[in-house]
């Protein structure tokens, strides 16, 4: 079997984050997809599935992190171009989410970054490894 990620987030409304996660560019297994939980799929290993909490809390061994209000992971994805970026963030937050920062351009890599209804916090970037710089500063 191949490696894969599957990153699971626990989710108040499962519809209306299906139609976030799609807005931005994954699309659903629904082989793998149920009344309790989706598997939306970024590309060929990389997975990520959003769950009511009732379902999610079934596999936790912790109480459920308010994200909203407390960060409990970052997750970026990176993209062929600064157009992808923006693509990408501007359907999430025309879908409902939110960009908390303004976007941040370190000369070889751009981000933006968005956060789903619960608080999951995405960044989503382009990175030119030609313009990463050489030298270093002392």
């Amino acid at each position: 079997m191949a490696k894969q990620i599957f990153i699971n987030l626990a989710v108040k409304d499962l519809q209306k984050s299906m139609d976030f996660y799609t807005a931005l560019g994954f699309t659903n297994n629904p082989q793998f997809s149920d009344d309790n939980g989706k598997c939306m799929v970024w590309c060929e290993n990389i997975f990520v599935m959003i769950l009511t909490h009732e379902k999610f809390a079934t596999f936790a061994t912790k109480p459920i992190a308010d994200t909203k209000t407390n960060l409990a992971g970052l997750f970026s994805l990176s993209v062929d171009s600064i157009e992808e970026v923006n693509t990408i963030v501007n359907k999430g937050i025309e879908a409902g989410g939110i960009e908390p920062t303004e976007m941040k351009d370190y000369g070889f890599m751009q981000q933006r970054t968005i956060e789903d209804f619960d608080g999951h916090t995405w960044e989503v970037f382009y990175m030119d490894i030609s313009k990463f710089p050489t030298e270093v500063s002392e």
